[in-house]
Parts: structure tokens; C-alpha cells; sequence
């Protein structure tokens, strides 16, 4: 059996340079607790191997008992968390990915206009939610068709800025926008969806039509993880969601002469080198 590894699965860079600094900060040897705010990223084995060195991911600054330093994750935060740590005792690492912080200053500069905020992506994912705390007038978030062609400009007159959360479907993303314009809102339309998510959407997306099984490596929370399975389950029928290679023994591949593996942005380069391992012994 061919089994072929996507070029551009893994760490994107906004995620790899989180997860660098704070390895950075542990070799360091800080004589502060480290910690993060939420996970470092949605990856179980990352997060377990730095709690296993001391460094735990917190909710709240309220939790910290003591002088900290606090690493603000890639998914980035609310500005009113920034200032809230800005004003406190503890030292600040501000690890939000360049792509979403992008997206902060566009929300930021476009609602400081006047205009409506609209993001297209998943209201519980904490990139998200970062993003909505940076309009100076609230915000709609959009998940679903449905709720994209019920949507109503507070001010009909006004103008609309549409953004996406960074690992958003490319391809859906058109869709919602597609949407908005048919209804002739005044809208400006920022794509800020990151290229590199685009790569891995478009690869996984031809390499799923190319193979016989797919295999999406992945963390449980990870939302872009599941939007590479989703595609892919489009084109390939045998895809299979994993997170570690103890999966591979309960996965059959009769029958099929060509696999594919491709993984989320959150998944270290090791782990998908001991899937591909795991896959060549079946």
C-alpha cells in the first residue's frame, strides 16, 4: 500500500511559535510559575508533556496565587483580558498568532467606523471569542447557513464588516459571503482566513479524492482538525479522525492500494512520523 504524508500537515507557524516560547521560557528555568491562559493549543500530548514540567493552563488570572508569567495562547484573547493583565502583578507573553491578531485590528478598526461586526466560524471556539472582544460594538457570530440568511443588520443603512476565524472552511466561507450579497448589504468583506490553513484545505482536499483512506490526525478540541476531516469525507469515503497512532490497530485498510495522511495544526511532527510508522506495519 502507498501512503503518502501531506506536505503542509502539522504545526502552522503561528502555532509553533506558542508552543516554542514557552519550552523557551521552561529551559530558562524561570523562578516564576509558568502558566497559560487556556491550552497552548488543542493538542493532548502537548499539554500533558508541559504539565508534566510544571507549566498548567489556567481560565482566569483570578486562579494565580502568586507572581506569574502568563502566556496568552495563539488563539489570542479579549482586549479587556490584555488590559486586565496589563494592570495586574504578573509578566505577560503575548503568544496570539500574527493571522489572528490581524483580524483583532481589522475588527477593531472597522467597528471603531461605525460599521456591523459579523464572524463567520464557531462561536465557542476561543479564537472566536477573542475576536468578538475586540469590537468597540459587539458582534454577530454566524456557524450555519441558517443563521446567515436570517441575519439582519442592526441598521439596515449602515455598513457590515465580515471577517472568518482564521482555520474556517475556504470553500464555505465563499458560501457565506455569497449569501450576504445576495441580500445587497453594504458589506466589506475581509478574508481572514490564514493561507496556510487554505494549503492544508486545498491539499487535503486533493489528496482525499486522490486516495482509497484518509487518516486526519488530530486533538479532540481542535477545530481545524475537523474541518480537514470534514473535507475530506467529502472525497474519500474510508477517512478516519485519529489522535494518536494506538488508533492504527483498530482501523482496517483491505482493500485499499493508496492512503493518504494529513493533520491538524495542532499535531507535532512526531506524532504523525509514528502514525506513518504504525501504518507501514498493517
Amino acid at each position: 500500500m502507498e501512503i503518502k504524508i501531506a506536505e503542509h500537515a502539522g504545526f502552522c507557524f503561528g502555532v509553533k511559535r506558542a508552543v516554542n516560547s514557552v519550552y523557551s521560557l521552561i529551559e530558562k528555568g524561570e523562578n516564576r510559575p509558568v502558566y497559560t491562559l487556556g491550552p497552548i493549543i488543542h493538542n493532548e500530548r502537548v499539554i500533558e508533556d508541559l504539565a508534566a514540567r510544571d507549566v498548567h493552563a489556567i481560565e482566569d488570572i483570578r486562579e494565580l496565587t502568586e507572581p506569574s508569567i502568563v502566556i496568552i495562547r495563539s488563539h489570542g484573547v479579549p482586549e479587556s483580558v490584555i488590559l486586565e493583565l496589563e494592570a495586574s502583578e504578573h509578566t505577560i507573553f503575548n503568544a496570539t498568532c500574527p493571522f489572528v491578531k490581524k483580524i483583532h485590528d481589522v475588527v477593531r478598526e472597522h467597528s471603531e467606523a461605525g460599521e456591523e461586526i459579523v464572524i463567520i466560524g464557531t462561536a465557542s471556539h476561543p479564537e472566536v471569542i477573542g475576536i468578538l472582544g475586540w469590537s468597540r460594538s459587539g458582534g454577530t457570530v454566524v456557524e450555519t447557513y441558517e443563521e446567515a440568511e436570517h441575519f439582519s443588520p442592526k441598521n439596515p443603512a449602515g455598513k457590515v464588516c465580515v471577517v472568518a476565524q482564521t482555520t474556517f472552511n475556504s470553500k464555505k466561507f465563499q458560501d457565506f459571503v455569497e449569501i450576504f450579497l445576495k441580500k445587497e448589504y453594504d458589506i466589506n468583506v475581509v478574508d481572514t482566513i490564514c493561507q496556510a490553513t487554505q494549503l492544508r484545505q486545498e491539499e487535503a482536499r486533493r489528496l482525499s479524492s486522490e486516495s482509497d483512506a484518509m487518516l486526519v490526525i488530530g486533538g479532540a478540541d481542535s477545530s481545524n482538525s475537523r474541518k480537514l476531516y470534514e473535507i475530506c469525507k467529502q472525497q474519500c469515503e474510508n477517512t478516519f479522525f485519529i489522535q494518536t497512532a494506538d488508533a492504527i490497530g483498530q482501523i482496517s485498510f483491505d482493500g485499499s492500494s493508496a492512503l493518504s495522511i494529513t493533520a491538524g495544526a495542532s499535531t507535532p511532527n512526531t506524532l504523525i512520523q509514528e502514525v506513518y510508522e504504525a501504518c507501514q506495519k498493517k
